[in-house]
């Protein structure tokens, strides 16, 4: 009687549904299937029976889909730049930093968290940390913050190792951008254009000033403006996320070392100092 009724009520809920909406999905694909729920979902494990660690994982489990994403739209834009195609480029780097601003709101989330609901679980992470995130190292990487010691954390995973590898021997974003701009005329320096990509790009006064031909006559290099502003942009966001994280952590474990041995919030601090694009910071003072 009671399956009778069950199937009654699903019959009538079913007749209420606007015609034409699939309802039997037997021997097709449906939203799950599509998107791999049942993975997605099976893959939050806490190792506690502290409440909060789901918490902990899905954060940065959802922070780590939106890096892969960003690398993604990454390297669509450094190849679209460095094929003089900047109209995808300006796309791709748009819609980066809207992913960057979900992952600034990550840590509001995160936030809800207390020093003891923290302190619950923490143990349980042993010496994992998102300093060792592999994704996020390919993302800095793509941006120009090369740091081959970085690499050392990654040598248990082979493909990822090989990945990042690759990646610092590759010219970053803003590598490519000034390229552009010698490709354009401007006076970018030789040694800026082709040299040593495993070495981070370091602020340069011949670079500043092609920057400032660029502000100076929007009206001749207005897509390479575009260009720079879209880049200061990607990085105003990036320090904002940076901020965040610092704070966050700051808030839940005080000036406590990391799990993964970094000095933990000191260490986060020294990272705002450091800028993808220097020159296009500096040449604001001399407009």
């Amino acid at each position: 009687m009671a399956e009778d009724k069950a199937a009654r009520e699903a019959g009538s809920q079913a007749s209420r549904i606007e015609p034409g909406i699939a309802t039997d999905f037997k021997d097709r694909m449906d939203y799950a299937s599509y998107l791999g729920l049942d993975l997605l979902l099976a893959a939050q494990k806490p190792l506690s029976d502290a409440p909060d660690e789901l918490l902990f994982i899905t954060i940065h489990q959802v922070q780590e889909l939106w890096l892969k994403l960003a690398t993604h739209e990454l390297d669509g834009a450094i190849a679209a730049i460095r094929n003089d195609e900047l109209q995808p480029a300006f796309k791709s780097l748009a819609r980066v930093s809207r992913i960057q601003a979900q992952l600034i709101s990550a840590w509001d989330v995160l936030s809800t968290m207390t020093p003891a609901d923290y302190l619950a679980f923490r143990d349980a992470l042993g010496q994992s940390s998102g300093f060792q995130s592999y994704q996020y190292r390919a993302l800095e990487f793509r941006l120009g913050a090369k740091d081959a010691r970085m690499l050392a954390m990654h040598r248990h995973h082979e493909a990822h190792h090989a990945h990042l590898e690759a990646l610092l021997a590759a010219p970053s974003l803003y590598d490519e951008a000034l390229r552009l701009l010698a490709r354009r005329g401007l006076p970018v320096p030789a040694d800026c254009v082709e040299r040593d990509w495993r070495e981070p790009h370091v602020s340069n006064l011949a670079v500043r000033a092609a920057w400032l031909a660029v502000y100076r006559d929007t009206y001749t290099y207005f897509d390479l403006y575009e260009l720079a502003e879209e880049l200061v942009d990607v990085e105003d966001q990036f320090q904002q996320w940076r901020f965040r994280h610092m704070k966050t952590v700051e808030r839940i474990i005080g000036f406590k070392p990391g799990t993964g041995g970094s000095s933990g919030v000191k260490f986060l601090r020294t990272a705002l100092e450091r800028s993808f694009f220097p020159e296009l910071w500096e040449l604001r003072s001399e407009l």
